[in-house]
């Protein structure tokens, strides 16, 4: 199998990830209500980092529901694809040290991480999408992040999600349909 076959298998198998986005959208709606409550803002940001935790639980039930193959061990760049997300773990300790240090800000930090951890997917799964995405996000989650209330953020980033939701449903469908 050729590296672009294999890639190719992966962007079909795994649907582009879209299960992933789809539990973000989940994760980020959390987030929002979260900001939008009347809690100190380390109350908040606590329960923010527990909002994240069913993330995993919530990409599988996707999974299940749209048919993807949740693991792949055939595909040896199925494999890439977890490092790609564990290297997003690696950068939360910088979001952990904004928790107590410029709270406020902490939810930005986080949007801009998940943004950039977008990137190798582009070349993972051949996608402008993700590609667009992690450009669009951290740039204007710096900025909306610097300008509004939390909570903005959040609602900026539950569009964000539906859209490029939608995108990747296309560039599946498009992927399939020349398959």
């Amino acid at each position: 199998m050729t590296l672009e076959s294999m890639r190719k298998d992966c962007s079909i198998k795994q649907k582009k990830g879209l299960h992933f986005i789809l539990a973000s959208i989940i994760i980020w709606i959390f987030v929002t209500v979260i900001h939008a409550t009347d809690y100190p803002i380390l109350t908040k940001n606590l329960l923010t980092f527990c909002a994240t935790a069913p993330l995993l639980p919530i990409s599988f039930a996707f999974s299940k529901v749209l048919k993807i193959e949740f693991s792949d061990k055939k595909n040896p760049l199925n494999q890439l694809g977890l490092l790609f997300s564990m290297n997003q773990l690696l950068y939360l300790l910088i979001a952990m040290w904004i928790y107590p240090t410029i709270p406020e800000k902490m939810v930005m930090v986080i949007a801009m991480i998940f943004g950039a951890h977008l990137l190798p997917y582009s070349w993972l799964y051949h996608s402008k999408g993700y590609l667009i995405m992690s450009i669009l996000i951290p740039i204007s989650a710096l900025i909306v992040g610097n300008i509004f209330e939390v909570y903005v953020l959040g609602i900026l980033m539950i569009i964000y999600q539906i859209l490029f939701s939608i995108v990747l449903g296309l560039e599946v469908k498009a992927l399939t349909y020349n398959y």
